[in-house]
């Protein structure tokens, strides 16, 4: 159920729990009485036997480990079983699909089944989807995104293939809405900026495709607690990491993001440009410092953007500094770099 409909739709009925059996429940040899018991399983007489007395304690067990038979003419161990483990999001696309031999007596029957075959509705939908999910792949593996990442995003379009809300949408912008949702969804922090520079599409067409997501799938309530995700804070770590910099100076951009809320600095600024002002301040005030250019090129935004940013900060630096970190000598406020505060 959590493969067929990962995202139910609005007023969709959710179903009921099920309950299974208590797995907690121990296997006791009734003469041992051991709390730790030592029970095996003797595949060659099908028997379960307490290993310290002999006991047995029943029969006619199933050995279900793996059979490994060959039926090769070469000899030796043949270690193939029967393909790969079975996908739930293919849904038998690719597993156990027939394939069309050409070999048919020059008769042409061959040629005509496949055309027959290839027209089909469901074929050629089962084509997409697995061309989009192969596009999904690529496009998280280019930008380190986990496995678990990838399976979200193909739940969520074969759902919405399934629903056709994407209906006349072309496939690269459902894939890249997708790609943003399962970034949100998992709290792994993109931008709509970085999706746009990695699939290509306009960043206006990926907010339409959100929309009609957002509109039929209750995605807020699938949305991961985590308040900071989307904001400033979720994207200084990676920031700072692509920067080289200590870890600490992450840490240091953090309060100063919460110091910049708490007195109102830089109030409707974008998170973007607002993580790289902190890490060009904080960078700077513990003698780490970045230069405004390479910041921008790592975020995604003019270096300008940042020193408009910056700017603002510096006027309130006494207080966006932290006492704390002023009087023990590691943040220096004269390292900053001057800015006129008219």
């Amino acid at each position: 159920m959590a493969y067929a409909q990962p995202f139910p739709a609005r007023n969709a009925q959710l179903p009921q729990k099920t309950f299974g059996p208590d797995l907690a429940v121990r296997l006791v040899c009734p003469d041992c009485q051991d709390p730790v018991p030592n029970i095996r399983e003797e595949f060659g007489s099908g028997d379960l036997v307490c290993g310290n007395c002999g006991l047995v304690l029943g029969d006619r067990i199933v050995d279900t480990r793996s059979e490994w038979r060959t039926f090769a003419n070469d000899e030796g161990d043949d270690p193939s079983r029967v393909g790969a483990a079975a996908d739930p999001l293919m849904e038998g696309m690719e597993q156990l699909d027939t394939s069309i031999s050409f070999r048919d007596g020059g008769s042409g029957l061959a040629r005509e089944l496949q055309r027959a075959m290839a027209k089909g509705a469901g074929a050629r939908a089962e084509k997409g989807t697995m061309t989009a999910f192969r596009e999904i792949a690529t496009m998280c593996d280019q930008i380190s995104l986990t496995k678990n990442i990838q399976d979200v995003a193909k739940q969520l379009y074969k759902r919405a293939e399934q629903d056709k809300i994407l209906r006349g949408k072309s496939m690269d912008a459902a894939v890249a809405c997708v790609i943003f949702i399962a970034c949100r969804q998992e709290g792994v922090p993109r931008t709509f900026k970085e999706i746009c520079q990695l699939t290509n599409v306009p960043k206006k067409t990926i907010g339409q495709c959100y929309k009609l997501l957002e509109g039929h799938f209750n995605l807020n309530s699938n949305k991961r607690p985590a308040s900071t995700t989307e904001g400033p804070e979720g994207l200084l770590s990676r920031y700072v990491n692509h920067l080289d910099l200590p870890v600490y100076i992450s840490t240091a951009a953090k309060e100063l993001i919460k110091e910049c809320r708490n007195h109102g600095v830089a109030d409707g600024r974008s998170p973007i440009s607002l993580a790289g002002a902190a890490i060009y301040f904080t960078s700077h005030l513990y003698g780490q410092g970045k230069p405004a250019k390479e910041i921008a090129e790592v975020a995604g935004v003019s270096d300008s953007t940042i020193k408009l940013v910056y700017k603002l900060m510096y006027k309130e630096r006494e207080k966006l500094a932290g006492k704390e970190a002023l009087d023990s000598g590691r943040a220096v406020l004269s390292r900053l770099p001057a800015i006129s505060d008219k």
